[in-house]
């Protein structure tokens, strides 16, 4: 068989699926189990509701809902990072978008599409709220000078700072339900709302027995209210953590609702 998923944008579909029944019986028994697997994961009701259409299309949503529901179809673990890349870019591809992934270990941007750089995040920590976010890992702090002299958060807000002028967009795809009844969401940070961190207060845990010392940076509104935490975390990964991030600051693109098949 030597069908490629594109080929069902150039092909009436009736000689599509005719094409593909012509393969089935050259399956072993193994091979057709799967198969019966992911047909019947498109079998239970979902629902699929694009709020905004600035990010990519109504088809591009669809097709990265569908996927997700492939991947459950294998998996109870939530869509990972680095299929959210993979499959944004093969179905921008499919719908006659110029995408493609960055190289890996890029440390900015993880995917273009048409001209776009696009950071992409994933989210799915078991205490997830659905009004806030936390982005684990953001970007790794590995450079600069870092101990326990408070000053030296400046530097690696900087390092924040400097690395999101490699992208244009960021977005999180969010698992807010685990199978048999899922529930995700995509999700764009605005860029501005985290650019406020350079007006941000900072404060690094001087009592931490962590080597180098954490510290934060808190951005908040008009009113004092922080809408925002950048961690930076002494641990062994030296990465950068957003916490306590208000989701009514960001703007929600997609949700998509469905059921598993249970066995």
């Amino acid at each position: 068989m030597k069908l490629h998923v594109e080929s069902i944008m150039t092909i009436e579909k009736k000689k599509y699926v005719a094409s593909l029944i012509d393969n089935l019986p050259d399956l072993t028994a193994g091979q057709l189990y799967w198969v019966e697997k992911v047909v019947k994961v498109f079998e239970p009701d979902f629902t699929y509701e694009f709020h905004r259409a600035d990010l990519f299309d109504g088809q591009i949503l669809e097709g990265l809902g569908d996927a997700m529901r492939v991947h459950h179809a294998f998996s109870a673990e939530p869509f990972s990072k680095d299929k959210f890349e993979y499959v944004l870019v093969r179905i921008s591809a499919m719908h006659g978008k110029s995408a493609e992934l960055a190289p890996k270990g890029n440390p900015g941007h993880d995917i273009t599409v048409d001209g776009i750089r696009y950071s992409l995040k994933t989210q799915a920590d078991s205490g997830i709220k659905e009004t806030v976010l936390w982005i684990s890992k953001f970007m790794e702090l590995g450079k600069g000078e870092w101990s326990d002299d408070p000053a030296q958060l400046e530097g690696l807000r900087d390092q924040f700072l400097e690395h999101m002028k490699s992208y244009e967009r960021i977005i999180v795809l969010r698992s807010l339900r685990k199978p048999p009844d899922c529930k995700y969401e995509l999700v764009e940070i605005p860029k501005d709302l985290l650019l406020r961190a350079k007006e941000g207060e900072l404060q690094m845990m001087g009592k931490s027995k962590q080597n180098p010392k954490p510290g934060y940076c808190y951005v908040k509104d008009d009113k004092g209210e922080v809408l925002f935490e950048l961690y930076f975390d002494g641990g062994s990964e030296r990465k950068l953590q957003i916490k306590n991030l208000k989701k009514d600051q960001c703007r929600v693109h997609a949700t998509w609702e469905f059921s598993i098949p249970t066995e």
